[in-house]
């Protein structure tokens, strides 16, 4: 039994009640209400069919989505889905051969999706693509390009590859104990600290664009989906890496430094803002980044690494938020466009990738009600 589940399973029962309340939903069985409104999200999705090609961050972020749903519920429906995919595509890892290329970086959020079908499966040929793939000095990877395998392809570092790649790297990692995995991990993810994390803020730039440039009113450019990939990433390292690994103590440092810092920026309506530094910029909701946050900090909570009763609020929040802005056909709002920064959302506005997030937040708050 997890540190202090009695006690959490009551505060958040206590916050539910008030949110539910809130939102004239119905109380009780507010698991299922949490499983009801993501089946909703993922119909609609699946009505929409297919948006985008069939390797594309788009659609791995989305699928990451419908994992996640899957190990928290068991539901099989949602990995039917994954499976669906990945046959469709042999379980393949895209490189530039295979068209339009963004960065070595995004290749792996598809590896991320295998290995959740394999770890299910148990059937070795789903994850071998991804391991071909990663020994063959002909592809963009570790090996051909050690340190520059993850660049965009501007040939800046970029925040949003720290959820796409190494998270794959550390389930890796579990699956065979293999240190390169890690090496090639803490590579990629501490030189992308190390150039555009402000420590100050304890939070991260876009990229290096973004350092020098100030809002209208002098602050910073500190991006909330942005720090919402680099928060889902460094959750994910922190799921898959056993915690008596050597590097796993830095990656929970910084996960616990973010988690503080977006502690103090979510606003009074459970949202965060798209520019973290200065949410008068554009004031309006948006939920890409309200999305990864509530994952990332109920995650903490579930896993005893954030205290209960400081962070606990924050996630019920963030969730309540997030099912505002769902509508009777499960289509999910003010989730911002494609785009590098900061920026003015719309209740319209609606992705797919936003859709994966919000089931990655609707995962672990499924998770905290169960406990």
């Amino acid at each position: 039994m997890k540190p202090n589940k009695m006690k959490r399973m009551n505060g958040f029962r206590l916050i539910l009640v008030v949110i539910a309340s809130c939102l004239a939903v119905a109380s009780g069985d507010e698991a299922g209400e949490v499983k009801a409104l993501a089946d909703r999200v993922h119909a609609h999705q699946r009505a929409l069919g297919s948006q985008f090609k069939n390797q594309h961050w788009v659609r791995g972020t989305y699928y990451a989505g419908l994992m996640a749903m899957y190990e928290s519920t068991s539901d099989r429906a949602y990995l039917d889905d994954c499976m669906e995919w990945g046959q469709e595509v042999a379980w393949h890892v895209k490189d530039k051969s295979d068209g339009p290329f963004d960065s070595g970086a995004y290749s792996l959020i598809y590896s991320q999706i295998w290995f959740g079908c394999y770890q299910a499966q148990q059937d070795a040929s789903i994850i071998q693509p991804t391991l071909a793939f990663l020994e063959n000095p002909d592809v963009t990877n570790p090996l051909s390009n050690p340190t520059g395998w993850y660049l965009e392809n501007t040939g800046h570092r970029f925040v949003d590859g720290l959820f796409t790649g190494p998270p794959a790297l550390a389930m890796l990692y579990q699956m065979t104990g293999d240190d390169k995995y890690v090496d090639w991990m803490d590579n990629f993810f501490w030189d992308v600290h190390g150039e555009i994390f402000d420590e100050d803020a304890g939070l991260f730039f876009r990229g290096p664009p973004s350092i020098s440039r100030k809002t209208k009113n002098g602050k910073k450019l500190l991006w909330s989906r942005g720090n919402g990939w680099a928060f889902g990433g460094v959750t994910r390292i922190l799921n898959y890496l056993p915690q008596d690994h050597a590097s796993y103590a830095r990656y929970k440092a910084l996960y616990v430094q973010m988690a503080e810092s977006l502690a103090t920026r979510q606003q009074a309506d459970g949202f965060w803002r798209t520019n973290l530094d200065d949410p008068k910029q554009f004031e309006m909701r948006e939920s890409t980044g309200t999305g990864f946050f509530t994952y990332g900090i109920a995650w903490g909570v579930n896993n005893g690494i954030l205290d209960m009763e400081r962070f606990l609020p924050l996630a019920t929040k963030g969730w309540a938020a997030l099912a505002s802005v769902v509508n009777e056909e499960g289509q999910i709002g003010w989730s911002q466009p494609p785009g590098g920064g900061p920026g003015k959302v719309e209740e319209t506005d609606t992705t797919r990738y936003g859709a994966g997030i919000f089931l990655m937040a609707a995962s672990e708050i499924y998770q905290l009600e169960q406990e």
